[in-house]
């Protein structure tokens, strides 16, 4: 088996809590979150990925270029201001209201806000605890010279891939937008309603 495998493994145990006769993995994930509670600002540069086999799949290189930024985002629908006007309680509009954005969503958009010179490749879930979601962003300096002579990585510094996280180009974006999942019904607005039709004959 291969060292992503077992790294894919021992965060899926970590995930649901299991324990076994080396290892307590909810302890281990426990001690983690800890730490990550501990640190003052929300988002921070970190020298290398926690799940390293997740970042790999998700574009992740281990070169000059790439950064990672982990950020905290607190769980819940946000702050909803109660109205002032007068109004049946029913209608008051304050509790059972979600965002109109994903978690990791607005999670990607704040890391792009901080790190201006870079752009979002994707990222992943990492943890999360009573407060707090906690995500990995995967970030792409696109002036480097290391990203702009290199084949595989260069379409990013391209002009149609500036604002990838406010655009809905991460992956995390494309599923939200229906893109990735066949048969849930928004294919069919893509490219158009008439088209869809025409393929369908």
């Amino acid at each position: 088996m291969s060292a992503s495998k077992h790294i894919q493994e021992t965060f899926q145990k970590e995930f649901k809590g299991e324990k076994d006769d080396l290892f307590n993995y909810k302890a281990i994930q426990r001690d983690r979150l800890i730490e990550f509670r501990k640190e003052k600002l929300s988002i921070v540069r970190v020298e290398r990925p926690t799940n390293l086999s997740r970042a790999r799949t998700l574009g992740y290189k281990a070169k000059k270029g790439f950064l990672i930024a982990r950020i905290r985002i607190r769980k819940g629908s946000g702050l909803h201001k109660r109205p002032t006007m007068g109004r049946r309680p029913k209608r008051m509009g304050i509790k059972k209201l979600t965002r109109r954005l994903n978690i990791q969503a607005i999670a990607e958009q704040r890391v792009s806000r901080k790190f201006k010179n870079c752009e979002v490749l994707n990222s992943y879930f990492v943890g999360d605890d009573g407060k707090s979601h906690y995500y990995e962003v995967i970030l792409v300096d696109t002036a480097a010279p290391e990203i702009t002579k290199n084949k595989e990585v260069n379409w990013i510094s391209k002009k149609n891939q500036k604002g990838r996280a406010f655009r809905g180009l991460t992956s995390k974006g494309k599923k939200s937008r229906g893109l990735r999942k066949k048969g849930d019904g928004a294919e069919k607005i893509r490219p158009s309603l008439r088209a869809n039709k025409r393929q369908a004959k």
